[in-house]
């Protein structure tokens, strides 16, 4: 793409140099080299440092005329993401970031999985990566602790189960640590052994200590109250979809969306075990062999096999998928982290694919396949991996700000929901087993536009629906609800609750999104009639990449 430096493009280029730059962690995330030995500084002269850059670059596109329609599409696009990540800084909820799934916590753990192993300099970069693991440590405790300062502190539910993940990844729950683990595979050459070793030596020792903090000092100045209340819901909530949502028209319909999925999974388990609840169809499925794989390795090699299936069967009849993208690697992810499945992205060169990653409890060794069989066409194809990896191809349309750095997750995560759907409609989940699981992990989405918003806000549970009616949402009636209504593995309940607590306004987002999703293809489909074609439709989507949903409205229909 040829590119103006002082254009939309060119500017939004030069600010993904400088995030990868102050930002060594996103940097690996989105594949761009150079700074693969060093990690973020998030003390608080760190997080000046970024949102100063922020800053900047925003009032350069913001000031920048666009040369073409291509430009007016990135400059929507930056204006409001980066628009809401100064935002979040001057609100103080970036400096005060931790949860238990998406924090600089597990960012700093999680961007090992990424990086290269297959060359003894590829180690090497790890060795010294490992030895900046206490101090970049020591900077998110010095930016935790200003933020507490400022009066910005996680709920007590977020720093206690922090630490215990660091309990785990430091090797203090048993099992020895993650980067011990990590570096067990390497060559055998004495010098880099030794510093590989002492890293991560120093690296367990540094989540040990973090634990520490969290329990000594951050615990006792936390809140005991998970709910954010409206105003910081509402920041949180445009982040993640990128739509000023009306919340009560949203709670409203969740409630709505989960008696319409309800209404159809009992139908579908009494075809799977007649007269029987869901919770009864459930366990037949589970008591099925047919739909048991044993050992990680097991379901490690089944999400593989489906996967591949999957890339295969769609390319060059319902998508057009590049050489690139035909590439998706399963993975079991390492213990500690929060339990389900997820997804990340290649580089730019696609040296390094997509992957799709499980994390699942460290002591469980059978698995049900029913229940999985459509988050893995979430995470992989026509989910995340052709959606992101779409963009990544894109290099002669979209900016690297458009290609890398963007994402919304009500885009995002409501195609995803939208590609499960639509590997019903195709013919894929025609066994009663799979389409019940499918059914359920939208019926679980359903219930987190109802309880994310209802807990945060704390309203009140309305007439007819079945539970607690007049009481007010709270983390203890969250937890019933999904245990109660949803037939989800409770372990994965457990965790979904701290998550939505952690992480407000985004369990919202995949099925708000997909709403849209599903809007948007019913408009396109009344404008063109009988000329309507979904593959053309679904390409011209993805290749615009992410943005919010407002404007993502906004595009599709032109489409």
């Amino acid at each position: 793409m040829a590119t103006s430096p002082a254009g939309v493009h060119g500017i939004s280029n030069q600010f993904v140099a400088d995030t990868a730059a102050a930002d060594p962690l996103t940097a690996t995330f989105i594949g761009k080299p150079g700074h693969d030995d060093r990690l973020t500084d998030f003390s608080p002269e760190g997080h000046a440092a970024r949102l100063e850059l922020a800053r900047r670059a925003l009032a350069e596109v913001a000031a920048a005329e666009p040369a073409d329609g291509s430009e007016v599409d990135a400059k929507a696009v930056f204006l409001e993401r980066v628009g809401l990540e100064v935002e979040l800084h001057e609100a103080g909820l970036t400096a005060s970031n931790l949860n238990v799934i998406a924090s600089p916590v597990q960012s700093l753990r999680e961007v090992f999985d990424l990086m290269p192993t297959e060359t003894a300099d590829d180690w090497a970069v790890i060795a010294k990566r490992l030895a900046a693991v206490p101090e970049a440590l020591a900077g998110l405790r010095a930016g935790l602790a200003h933020a507490a300062d400022g009066g910005r502190v996680a709920a007590l539910r977020q720093v206690t189960r922090v630490a215990a993940q660091c309990d785990t990844w430091s090797g203090r729950a048993g099992g020895g640590s993650f980067f011990a683990r990590m570096v067990a595979g390497a060559p055998a050459g004495a010098a880099l052994r030794t510093d590989l070793e002492a890293g991560a030596t120093a690296a367990a020792q540094a989540y040990g200590d973090f634990a520490d903090f969290l329990r000594a000092d951050l615990a006792p100045r936390a809140p005991e109250k998970d709910a954010v209340g409206e105003d910081v819901y509402r920041l949180q909530s445009r982040y993640f979809t990128g739509s000023r949502l009306d919340l009560a028209e949203a709670y409203e319909w969740g409630w709505a969306e989960f008696a319409r999925v309800e209404t159809e999974m009992k139908q579908v388990a009494n075809r799977i075990e007649p007269g029987a609840t869901l919770a009864g169809a459930a366990a037949a499925l589970d008591a099925n062999p047919r739909y048991l794989v044993r050992g990680k390795d097991g379901l490690q090699a089944w999400m593989q096999d489906l996967s591949d299936k999957a890339l295969l069967d769609v390319r060059g009849v319902h998508f057009d998928l590049p050489d690139e993208l035909m590439r998706l690697e399963c993975r079991i992810a390492p213990p500690g982290g929060g339990v389900g499945a997820y997804y990340t992205g290649p580089t730019p060169d696609f040296s390094r694919p997509g992957r799709m990653w499980w994390s699942v409890p460290a002591d469980k060794e059978e698995f049900s396949t029913w229940r999985e069989v459509s988050t893995v066409y979430h995470e992989g194809v026509p989910g995340h991996h052709l959606q992101v990896a779409t963009a990544v191809h894109q290099a002669e349309k979209l900016n690297e700000f458009q290609r890398l750095l963007c994402w919304v997750s009500g885009h995002g995560e409501g195609w995803a929901l939208y590609a499960e759907r639509l590997m019903r409609e195709l013919g894929y989940l025609e066994d009663d087993g799979d389409l019940l699981g499918m059914l359920d992990a939208h019926l679980f989405r359903a219930a987190r536009v109802i309880i994310d918003i209802g807990m945060h806000l704390e309203l009140e549970i309305p007439k007819g629906t079945g539970f607690h009616e007049g009481e007010r949402w709270t983390p203890e009636l969250g937890l019933e609800f999904m245990l109660t209504r949803t037939i989800t593995d409770p372990a994965h309940v457990r965790d979904e609750i701290d998550r939505y607590l952690g992480w407000p306004g985004q369990a919202p987002s995949y099925k708000l999104g997909e709403r849209l999703w599903l809007a948007a293809r019913d408009e396109a489909r009344a404008r063109h009639g009988a000329s309507f074609d979904l593959k053309t439709f679904h390409s011209r989507a993805l290749e615009m990449g992410a943005m919010g949903l407002d404007t993502l409205r906004e595009r599709l229909a032109q489409i």
